[in-house]
C-alpha cells in the first residue's frame, strides 16, 4: 500500500466505501452466476452467494482495519531506519540538532514573551467580554469625579471598575520594601471573577468615603510574609506607614489586570488618601485610574460604544476641572467616550516593547532559515554515501515516493528531538530575557508552557523538517535502478546539480547573515551613541538616596529642620566629595514641566513656551558634575522671603532670552489655576538631560529648594558623590537618617544604576541582534565549508589530474577560493539589499545612526567575507595537498 493511501482514504471515506462495495457487489453477482450454472435457482444462488462470501460490512470494517495497521507498521518501521541511520552518524545528528534546535528555541523564546505580553488572555471569568473604556485619542487614565460621573451614568456595563496601581511601603522605616498595589473600586473581583482561597475579597461595601483601611493581599504575598498561615486573615500589614486589616488571599493565578506586574496588595479606592500624600478623590486634574468593565451578555461591543458616545457630553461636562483655563476646559468637554478589547489587560511593558519583539521574531526566523539551509546541505552531503542504498531499493521495486517518505521521517525525527531541545532552551532564554527586562524595574510575566506555546514549538519544527528535508529526499532519490549495477556510486548523482542546490542555499545563508549582520551593526552603534552621549552630568560616584518622611508625623516646620540636618549629616560623612538635594533627578521617569512666559519672546504655539523644572540645593551642579557656565549657584541668599531665583540651562536661555548670558532678566511659571510666579535668572549651567538619553535637549530651570513654601519638601531625593564606591556609604547614611527619626523610609540607588536602566531596550535589542548575528555567521560559515568540502571531494579525480599534467598548487588553491569569492559575492549583492530594506523598519529603535549608515554595511560586508573566506581556506588548503597518484588509483 503506498503511503499516501490511508490518509487519502479518510478524507475519501465515502467514496472508497461506496467502491468497495461496488467490488463486493461484482464478485458476489460471478458466484452466484456459477452457482447457477452448477443447477440452483436463482434465489437459492444468491443466498448461497452471500453465505461463503461473508457479510459486507465486516469486510469493510476489516479492510479499514487491515490497511491501517499496514500503514502505521511501515510508518514504524521506517522510524526505527531513521533512528538507526541517525545512532550511526552521531556527529551529523549532533551538528543538525543543536543548529535547529537553536533555531526553533530562539524563535520559541520570543514567542513565549510575545505570548505572555500581547496574546495571553488574563485568568478571569470569560476575558473576551472585558471592554477598556477610552476617549479622546485613545486616552486611558481617568480622574476619580470621572470614573464616578462615568459609574452612575453608564446603564450598559453589569459589571465596571476603577483601579489605579501605586507601590505600596511594608516597611515602617530604614530601607525601602516596595510592593506593586492596586487601589480598587467596589466592583473589581466581582466583575472579574476572581475568587480568594481564605477569607473574603473586596466588594461595594469596603468602597465609601471614609471607609475602614482592608485589604486584600495576593498568594505569593500571602506565602512570603504570612507562610500560607490561616490565621493571616485578620491580621494588619503596613502600608506606607498605615496599618490595614487583611480580609482575604486571592486565588494563585490571579496577578492583576497590569501584565507585566504582579499585583501583591489591593486596597479599596477609597483608601486612597490613607496611602498618599494627597486626597485626589474628589481632583478633577488627578488623572490615576484605569477603567474596565464587563458588557450585558445580550450587548455587542458596538452598542456598547455608542452607549457611552452617547452620555460622553453630561459626563464631561458635570468633571470640568475649575483650575483650568477656558481653552483647556472646552477641550475636556469634547472628549468622546469609547471602548476598545481588554481580554489581554492593559500594559505599559505593551506598549514598550511590542513592536521590539515583533523585530526579535523577523530576527530568529531569519536565523533559522539560516539553520533549515545549513542541515538541508548536511543532508545532500550526506545522501552522496546514501546513493547506492537508494538505487538498490529502487532497482529492487520501492517507488519514488515511498522512499521519499522514508527519508522525510528521518528529517522530521531530526526536527522532533530538535523542538524538545528548543523548549529548554527557550525557557532558559525566556527567563533570562525578563531578567534583563527587570533592571528596569521588577517585571513578572506568566512564562508558563501553554497550548499555545507548544503548539508554535511543535509547528515550527514540523516545518523546518519539512522545509530542510524535502528538498534532499527529492534530489537524492532521483536515481535510476540502473545505477545500483555501478561501481563508482559516488557519482550516481551529479554533481553539478547537487552543488548548484548547494550553492543556491550557501548564498541564501550568506545574504540573510548580512542582513542580521547589519541589523546588529546598527542597534550596537545605536547602544554605543547612548552610552557615550554627553548627558551633561556624571553619573559615576554618585548615590541617590530617596526618603519619605510621610509615616514620620512631621509639621512643616519639623520636616525642614530635618532636612537641612540630614543633608549637614551627609557632607560631613568620610568619604563624602560633595552632597545636595532635589525633588527629581536626571533619567528618573518623573517630570515636571509648566508654561513659561519671556517678556519680548512671541512662541509660534502654546507648546514651544514649555519647560522642564526641578528644585535643588546648593552644590547640585557641583555634584553632578554639571558645569556653571555663567552667573552663580543657589547659596544661603536664597531662602523663604527673598526674590524668588532660577538657575537656567543654555537651551533656555538662547530660546526664551536669545542670549548665553541673561543673569539678571526674569520669566514667569504659569502654574495651571494659580497665578504666573516670577523668577530672576541668577545662573546658566550647561545642558543635560531630563527624562531620557535620547531626547532632544530642553529648556530647563531650577527653583531653589529652599525656597519652596509647601509643607517641607515631601519626598526627596539626596545626591551624594563619593571618592570611593558609592555604596559603601550606606551603612553610615543609614545610621545617620536612623539617628534623625527611625521612621522615615529610605531607598537607594546609584544614579549610574538609573542611566543603565534606562537603556534597557536598545541594551536589550543590541545584545540579542549580535547575538543572533554571530550565530547566523557561524551556521553560514559551517553551510560554506561544507559545501566547498563536498565540492572537493566530488573534484578530487580532476584535481588530481591537474596536479599529474603540471598544475602549481597554488592555482589549486585559487580555483576553490575563486569558486568562494563568487559566492561571496553573489551572497553580499542579496545581502545588502536584503539590509537595506530590512534596516528601514528598525528606524524607531535608533539613535545617532542612519538606517542606511554605509559604514556599517561596509564592515558588516567586510567582517561577513573575512569570515567567508576563513571557512573557504581549509578545503583549498585540502585540494591543494592532494597526492595525484593516490587519487588516480582509487579511479
Amino acid at each position: 500500500m503506498k503511503w499516501y493511501r490511508w490518509p487519502l482514504d479518510l478524507l475519501l471515506r465515502r467514496r472508497r466505501t461506496a467502491e468497495f462495495q461496488r467490488e463486493i457487489s461484482f464478485h458476489i453477482a460471478e458466484r452466484t452466476d456459477d452457482l447457477m450454472e452448477r443447477g440452483l435457482s436463482r434465489a437459492e444462488a444468491m443466498r448461497e452467494a452471500r453465505r461463503r462470501f461473508g457479510r459486507p460490512g465486516n469486510q469493510v470494517a476489516e479492510r479499514r482495519q487491515f490497511n491501517l495497521f499496514l500503514w502505521m507498521e511501515s510508518v514504524g518501521a521506517d522510524i526505527r531506519y531513521a533512528v538507526r541511520a541517525l545512532r550511526h552518524s552521531p556527529v551529523f545528528a549532533i551538528v543538525a540538532i543543536l543548529s535547529l534546535g537553536l533555531g526553533i528555541g530562539a524563535n520559541t523564546a520570543i514567542f513565549s514573551l510575545y505570548d505572555a505580553l500581547v496574546l495571553r488572555s488574563l485568568p478571569v471569568e470569560a476575558p473576551h467580554e472585558l471592554l477598556q473604556v477610552t476617549f479622546g485619542e485613545g486616552r486611558t487614565s481617568f480622574t476619580n469625579p470621572l470614573w464616578e460621573e462615568f459609574r452612575d451614568r453608564q446603564e450598559v456595563f453589569s459589571g465596571t471598575f476603577a483601579f489605579g496601581n501605586p507601590t505600596f511601603n511594608l516597611a515602617d522605616g530604614g530601607e525601602v520594601r516596595y510592593v506593586p498595589g492596586y487601589w480598587v473600586s467596589g466592583d473589581f473581583f466581582r466583575t472579574l471573577g476572581v475568587l480568594p482561597v481564605a477569607g473574603r475579597l473586596l466588594t461595594d461595601s469596603d468602597d465609601f468615603r471614609g471607609c475602614p483601611a482592608v485589604a486584600a493581599i495576593s498568594f505569593g504575598l500571602w506565602q512570603r510574609e504570612f507562610n500560607g498561615a490561616l490565621d493571616a486573615v485578620g491580621r494588619s500589614i503596613n502600608l506606607n506607614g498605615h496599618p490595614f486589616d487583611v480580609v482575604g488571599v486571592v486565588e494563585p493565578d490571579f496577578s492583576g489586570v497590569h501584565v507585566g506586574n504582579a499585583i501583591d496588595v489591593y486596597t479599596p479606592l477609597c483608601t486612597q488618601p490613607i496611602t498618599s500624600n494627597r486626597d485626589y478623590l474628589d481632583m478633577r486634574s488627578a488623572w490615576f485610574l484605569y477603567v474596565l468593565g464587563r458588557p450585558d451578555r445580550d450587548i455587542g461591543p458596538d452598542r456598547v460604544g455608542a452607549a457611552v458616545s452617547a452620555i460622553s457630553t453630561g459626563v464631561f461636562e458635570a468633571t470640568v476641572p475649575q483650575n483650568w483655563n477656558s481653552e483647556n476646559q472646552e477641550r475636556h468637554r469634547s472628549h468622546v467616550f469609547d471602548v476598545r478589547p481588554a481580554a489581554n489587560g492593559v500594559s505599559g511593558l505593551r506598549n514598550q516593547y511590542g513592536t521590539a519583539l515583533l523585530v526579535l521574531m523577523g530576527g530568529v526566523g531569519a536565523v533559522l532559515l539560516i539553520a533549515c539551509a545549513n542541515v538541508a546541505n548536511l543532508l545532500l552531503a550526506r545522501a552522496t554515501r546514501r546513493q547506492h542504498e537508494v538505487a538498490i531499493r529502487r532497482a529492487i521495486g520501492s517507488g519514488r515516493g515511498r522512499l521519499v517518505r522514508l527519508l522525510l521521517i528521518e528529517s522530521l525525527l531530526l526536527s522532533a528531538v530538535s523542538a524538545l531541545v528548543a523548549v529548554l532552551f527557550a525557557q532558559w532564554a525566556s527567563y533570562f530575557l525578563v531578567g534583563m527586562l527587570s533592571a528596569n524595574g521588577s517585571v513578572w510575566l506568566d512564562l508558563s508552557l501553554n497550548g499555545r506555546v507548544l503548539l508554535f514549538a511543535v509547528a515550527v519544527a514540523t516545518l523546518t523538517g519539512l522545509v530542510f528535508g524535502l528538498a534532499p529526499a527529492w534530489r537524492v532519490t532521483d536515481v535510476a535502478p540502473q545505477a545500483a549495477m555501478r561501481t563508482a556510486g559516488r557519482n550516481m548523482v551529479g554533481a553539478r546539480g547537487r552543488f548548484a542546490i548547494g550553492k543556491a542555499l550557501v548564498v541564501g545563508q550568506l545574504a540573510l547573515s548580512l542582513s542580521l549582520v547589519v541589523g546588529a551593526g546598527l542597534l550596537i552603534g545605536t547602544l554605543t551613541q547612548l552610552y557615550t552621549v554627553d548627558t551633561g552630568f556624571d553619573p559615576e560616584g554618585v548615590l541617590l538616596v530617596e526618603i519619605d518622611k510621610q509615616n514620620a508625623g512631621l509639621s512643616p516646620e519639623e520636616a525642614r529642620v530635618l532636612d537641612v540636618q540630614i543633608l549637614e549629616g551627609l557632607r560631613a560623612i568620610p568619604g563624602v566629595q560633595s552632597a545636595s538635594a532635589a525633588l527629581l533627578t536626571p533619567i528618573s521617569n518623573t517630570m515636571w514641566n509648566n508654561y513659561t512666559e519671556v517678556d519680548g519672546y512671541e512662541p509660534a504655539e502654546k507648546r514651544e513656551t514649555l519647560t522642564w523644572l526641578n528644585r535643588t540645593s546648593d552644590s547640585y551642579f557641583e555634584t553632578m558634575s554639571t558645569s556653571l557656565r555663567a552667573g552663580r549657584d543657589f547659596d544661603s541668599r536664597d531662602r523663604p522671603g527673598s526674590v524668588e531665583v532660577a538657575v537656567i540651562n543654555q537651551t533656555m536661555a538662547t530660546k526664551f532670552f536669545a542670549e548665553p548670558n541673561p543673569i539678571g532678566r526674569q520669566f514667569r511659571i504659569v502654574p495651571s489655576g494659580r497665578d504666573p510666579e516670577t523668577y530672576e535668572v541668577i545662573g546658566v549651567v550647561a545642558d543635560t538631560k531630563y527624562g531620557s538619553i535620547d531626547e532632544e535637549t530642553r529648556p530647563i530651570a531650577y527653583l531653589a529648594l529652599a525656597q519652596e513654601e509647601a509643607d517641607g519638601w515631601g519626598t526627596l531625593v539626596y545626591q551624594v558623590r563619593s571618592d570611593n564606591s558609592p555604596t559603601s556609604l550606606i551603612p553610615a547614611i543609614t545610621d545617620l537618617i536612623g539617628i534623625a527619626n527611625p521612621n522615615i523610609s529610605i531607598k537607594y540607588t546609584t544614579l549610574a544604576e538609573d542611566v543603565a536602566a534606562s537603556l534597557t531596550r536598545p541594551r536589550i535589542l543590541a545584545v540579542l541582534s549580535g547575538f543572533f548575528g554571530i550565530v547566523a555567521l557561524l551556521l553560514a560559515t559551517i553551510g560554506l565549508y561544507g559545501t566547498l568540502a563536498y565540492r572537493v571531494n566530488n573534484r578530487r579525480n580532476e584535481i588530481g589530474l591537474r596536479l599529474a599534467l603540471g598544475a602549481a598548487r597554488k592555482r589549486v588553491v585559487g580555483m576553490v577560493m575563486g569558486e568562494v569569492g563568487g559566492l561571496v559575492l553573489a551572497g553580499l549583492a542579496l545581502g545588502v539589499a536584503g539590509a537595506i530594506a530590512s534596516a528601514k523598519l528598525l528606524r524607531t529603535f535608533l539613535f545617532g545612526v542612519e538606517a542606511t549608515d554605509p559604514a556599517t554595511i561596509v564592515l558588516s560586508s567586510l567582517v561577513l567575507a573575512i569570515v567567508a573566506f576563513a571557512a573557504g581556506a581549509l578545503p583549498a588548503w585540502n585540494a591543494a595537498r592532494l597526492d595525484p597518484m593516490a587519487t588516480l588509483r582509487d579511479e
